[in-house]
Order: C-alpha cells, then structure tokens, then sequence
C-alpha cells in the first residue's frame, strides 16, 4: 500500500469554497458544491472564456508533461494539484516511461482526499501535504525522499492558480527560487499563471471574486513580466513565456482568441553551472 493512503483524511466542507472544485466546474467536472459553482458563475459571468481556459491549462499539462518525459526527465513533482482528472501527470508521464516517479503536493482538503484515494495502490506515485511557500520542508518530507532524489533533474509542475492567489508579502518568488536552487542542474520549472495584460477590463472584478471567496487577501494581480520573474536563473524553453494555448500547440489559434487570452504558460530549464 502506498504511504499517500496511510495519512488521515483532509477535513471537506461543502459550504467553503475551494478553488479545485471551482477548477473542476469549469472543465465539466462534477466534484463540486453549490458554493463553487456560485462563485464560478460569477467568473463566467465576467469572462466567459475563464471555461475554456480551464480546458486550455490541462491540454498544455499534457503537453507539457510529454516534452519532459522525451526530454528524459523521470521524476516529477506536482505542487498545487487540483482534482484528478482523466490525464493526470503519473499517467500522461508513464505512458512514455514507466518508471516515471510522480509526488503531487496540495493543501486542498479535497484535492488531497481524491488524490490519496486515486493512488494508494501505486507504488510509483505519492502525495504530500504542502505548498510552494515552504519548499525545505517539501524536499524534506519523507513520502518526497522515498519517490524523488534530488541529485537527479527533478520536473517542479506549478500549474492553475496555484502561484496567482499568493499575494508578494509572501514572497511567492523568492520561494519558487528557493526551490529552484533546491534542484539538480538539468531540472525544469513549468507553470501556468494568470495575467491581464489583454484584460485588464476584468483584472479587479475577478480578483475581487476570489478575494472574498478564498476568505484572505490575494493580492494585486501580476501582469506577464511579473510572473515571468519566476522563471529567475532559468532558461526557457522554445516558445518561452507565452498564452497557453499558444506552447507547442498545432492547432489553430486565432487572433481574437490571443487578444483576449488571460493565462500564460511556460517550461524553463535549470541550465549546469
């Protein structure tokens, strides 16, 4: 049995909202409560493409995924994970190589419950409890050590709004940073991050939803070279820091739909000294 499944389970209420749930409605999921879609209908009511964009995060994660693990990379860790879904990390990488060793890190009740329940039978796979503010104590946990070593490249995942809802007293950056330094040269960063820059129309409104949903300050929203900075000391990969329907992506993207994109994405490598 797997350690992820030997951990007590995470406290859920239906009468809090969670942004995995949120997450979940709006890729058509249906573990989520009424407060969730409450709160997300507000969302789509100011943007309605906040769904597709949604859909566009987890496309890039498949894509994404499949350019590491054909990079070689076989070790991946998942911070922020939000509700499994039908194309999770484990499996996207392991369907390349099977030996891939994947950690999904949340604090989510909920994304923690399902994920421990989805992987106790896999030996490959583990979840911890965490997050990106605290990455010594990530690298420290045991469940971590027995899956990842990290004096080999290590893949760090920071996807949905995982890094967006922090506010900057908090020092998001200099903690991915802390992180990165963390990691063996050959390593990579991919993440996805909210901006406004084409937006900025919704840019307080949205903010202010998920300020008074999530019940703490989240402050202002970053814009493109903001969020860039967390690719500090590292070097992207082709395309770089682009809209996320835009990396590695055949198919065809209108202008419109680029004009109006509010999620960046990116890969960036840790490059040997």
């Amino acid at each position: 049995m797997s350690e992820a499944s030997q951990r007590p389970s995470a406290r859920v209420s239906a009468s809090t909202p969670s942004v995995a749930r949120m997450n979940d409605y709006f890729v058509g999921g249906k573990d989520n409560f009424a407060v969730d879609r409450d709160i997300a209908d507000q969302v789509l009511a100011l943007a309605p493409e906040a769904k597709a964009m949604g859909e566009y995060v987890e496309a890039f994660r498949e894509r994404a995924v499949r350019h590491l693990a054909r990079q070689g990379v076989r070790q991946f860790v998942n911070i922020g994970v939000g509700l499994p879904t039908e194309r999770n990390v484990h499996s996207i990488a392991q369907s390349i190589a099977p030996e891939s060793q994947v950690i999904y890190v949340a604090d989510d009740p909920v994304a923690l419950n399902h994920s421990r329940a989805l992987l106790a039978t896999d030996e490959r796979t583990g979840v911890v409890e965490g997050d990106i503010l605290h990455p010594d104590e990530l690298v420290a946990d045991p469940v971590m050590r027995r899956l990842i070593d990290f004096e080999q490249p290590v893949a760090v995942l920071i996807f949905g709004g995982t890094l967006q809802y922090i506010p900057d007293d908090e020092k998001p950056q200099e903690k991915v940073a802390r992180l990165r330094d963390l990691l063996a040269p050959g390593s990579h960063l991919g993440l996805t991050h909210a901006v406004f820059d084409n937006r900025p129309d919704i840019r307080d409104a949205i903010s202010d939803i998920f300020r008074k949903a999530l019940g703490r300050p989240t402050g202002a929203p970053r814009d493109r070279e903001q969020a860039l900075r967390f690719f500090d000391g590292l070097e992207l990969v082709e395309p770089g820091f682009v809209y996320v329907r835009q990396w590695r992506n055949d198919a065809y993207i209108s202008q419109s739909e680029i004009e109006r994109a509010w999620v960046m994405a990116g890969v960036a490598r840790k490059p040997h000294a």
